[in-house]
């Protein structure tokens, strides 16, 4: 390593040393800076803050809120109100959240200095994998990154996921590979730019095999997006093939300032092509990744949360003696938040230290809704809204050790105290910075009756039936999601799921598994869920049983592109677990192989106390 990289490297962990070691004390100057700055502005104003800038005042007179409370004035601002709103600085422009879950996008304010914020934060990143993970900064990344197309609002601002706006932003595309080799990718950014997903994702794939001995790192936002494109590499090798051994570009990639660039890249390469003829015409392929690209050091992307799924799959295609599977960072659209300190953590219990200069962090503690013989259940706040919300939220440093709370944060771009939505539980300290696994989005359930199942008791149950009943078949979940189906009497919850076999490759998913290992799936998560439910199946008929339906191989990368045809972005794409939208239950009715029931009701004894 340089001198320049190590002194580098020295500064950030230096910085996070500070900040974490001072956390309390960083976040009050947050706080002040946030409501100097933004002193005069009409929403501040409205609540009676006054100009006031301490904690104490903040706390008693700015209420919890969520993105719907605060519509009316996001609507002003995309109307094309230039009023001093939310924020002092001018908005810049709206970033959209992901929309999978709850079906509507929700607009995001920010500001031109966010730009600085994020480019600092993914400068951290580096210096901690490469502590642990030395030669990443001598090497190239293939990670797959994506763009969406712009919209604007009636004012005239740009509404665009966040990482569309930081892809096409002077900081992205102006980077300094010198000073940040952590962006030094094999794609080159017109096909990150281009906005035709099948071109970008083509292209990328052929940059990565061209430069595959150079990857040291592989990597995409999320899992899901990483194992899409393994899935393309899968069906459109032999095409690429022939574009790497005759050094001409398939002319389905016609955006000339892609073509241009991989023509910088593209040579006929007789011996490369023929590696990579033996390597994918190998069945099965496990470890794909890692034979193809064997200098890879490390694979890159979120598999926290729901995203857990998605980590025996991923595990599958690079398995190569305990490569890692690391999820580096935690961030939204409302802000980015923190990094991974122990990156090469089992990547289901990766946790984040949230870094106390990016925003001000309040925490609303969570209890379980513990209900009569319960052993399973949901978290929920422990008071009413609004006021009680005010005087139970937490700071930063006063959150306690494997407690449950929702994430509230203060921007600098104008959101005060605003619900994000996640699910946070504590489980250990850098200094005075609390680090956190990522547990759900909150409010995403299914629920027939008196029942709620949250995402993380979904995916808990899922996971259970996958490991006991499918994987000693060598057969693994491609992906997921479910519905609570009242057009049954009684109603009952329905899970489509997409396999895979591992052990021959095979696509077809309608012969392969008897059906009675379904029904067994199906059993396995009804007894995993929690006792309300299972009383409604079993004493109260409420429920009906189970159902799992099996959909056709590819059925997920369907949804995928319908959810990018209505506006979501590829790179911030999640797998929605539970469905309502009558467009997506008829794609994935349309889908289906094979419909398997529990069998029977699973267990429950009432228990009093």
């Amino acid at each position: 390593m340089d001198c320049n990289s190590t002194m580098k490297e020295k500064k950030a962990f230096e910085f996070i040393e500070y900040v974490t070691a001072n956390a309390d004390e960083v976040q009050k100057q947050v706080l002040a800076e946030i409501l100097a700055r933004n002193a005069g502005v009409e929403y501040l104003q409205r609540h009676g803050l006054g100009g006031r800038t301490d904690t104490k005042s903040f706390k008693k007179l700015v209420p919890v809120v969520t993105h719907e409370d605060i519509q009316p004035d996001i609507n002003r601002i995309a109307n094309g109100d230039k009023s001093l709103i939310l924020c002092s600085q001018p908005i810049s422009e709206f970033l959209t959240s992901s929309g999978t879950s709850g079906g509507e996008r929700k607009l995001i304010p920010t500001i031109e200095e966010e730009l600085d914020r994020k480019s600092f934060f993914y400068s951290l990143l580096l210096p901690i994998m490469n502590k642990y993970i030395p030669g990443l900064d001598k090497g190239k990344a293939m990670v797959f990154l994506f763009i969406k197309s712009d919209s604007k609002t009636p004012g005239g601002l740009l509404a665009r996921s966040a990482l569309t706006s930081y892809y096409t932003s002077a900081h992205f595309i102006n980077r300094s590979i010198e000073n940040d080799p952590y962006t030094n990718y094999t794609s080159p950014n017109e096909t990150i730019l281009c906005l035709d997903n099948y071109q970008s994702m083509y292209s990328q794939i052929l940059c990565g095999l061209c430069l595959h001995k150079e990857v040291v790192r592989v990597g995409a936002t999320f899992g899901s997006v990483l194992i899409r494109a393994i899935q393309f590499l899968e069906n459109k090798w032999p095409v690429l093939c022939n574009d790497i051994r005759t050094g001409t570009l398939n002319p389905e990639i016609t955006d000339q300032f892609v073509r241009e660039s991989v023509m910088k890249i593209l040579k006929p390469d007789p011996l490369l092509a023929d590696f990579i003829e033996a390597e994918c015409s190998k069945k099965p392929w496990k470890g794909i990744v890692t034979r193809l690209w064997p200098n890879t050091k490390c694979i890159e992307a979120i598999v926290t949360g729901t995203m857990s799924s998605y980590i025996p799959t991923l595990e599958y295609y690079i398995y190569s003696n305990g490569l890692p599977l690391v999820s580096s960072l935690y961030a939204s659209s409302e802000a980015y938040f923190g990094v991974n300190l122990n990156p090469l953590c089992e990547p289901s219990e990766a946790s984040y230290t949230l870094i106390p200069t990016l925003a001000y962090f309040e925490f609303l503690p969570m209890q379980r809704n513990i209900m009569v013989g319960d052993t399973s259940y949901n978290p929920v706040a422990r008071s009413p809204p609004n006021e009680k919300e005010q005087e139970e939220l937490v700071d930063l440093v006063d959150v306690k050790l494997g407690e449950e709370y929702e994430l509230v944060v203060t921007t600098y771009a104008g959101l005060y105290r605003y619900k994000v939505g996640d699910i946070l539980r504590v489980v250990g300290f850098k200094n005075k910075a609390p680090q956190f696994n990522f547990i759900c989005r909150k409010n995403v359930a299914l629920s027939i009756e008196a029942d709620k199942t949250d995402e993380a008791e979904l995916q808990s149950a899922v996971e259970k039936a996958v490991i006991n009943h499918l994987r000693p078949l060598n057969v693994n979940l491609v992906d997921y999601t479910a519905y609570a189906d009242k057009s049954t009497v009684p109603g009952h919850y329905v899970i489509f799921w997409e396999y895979i076999v591992l052990s021959n490759g095979s696509t077809n998913t309608s012969q392969v598994v008897p059906p009675s290992v379904f029904e067994d799936c199906c059993l396995a998560i009804e007894e995993s869920l929690n006792s309300v439910y299972r009383q409604g199946r079993v004493a109260d008929k409420s429920i009906g049983p189970l159902e799992i339906k099996i959909v056709e191989r590819g059925t997920f990368n369907e949804l995928m592109d319908y959810a990018i045809s209505l506006g979501a972005s590829m790179s911030q794409y999640k797998t929605p677990r539970s469905v309502k939208i009558a467009p997506i239950l008829d794609l994935f009715n349309s889908k289906v192989v094979t419909s398997h029931y529990s069998p029977r009701c699973p267990t429950w004894r009432p228990r009093y106390t």
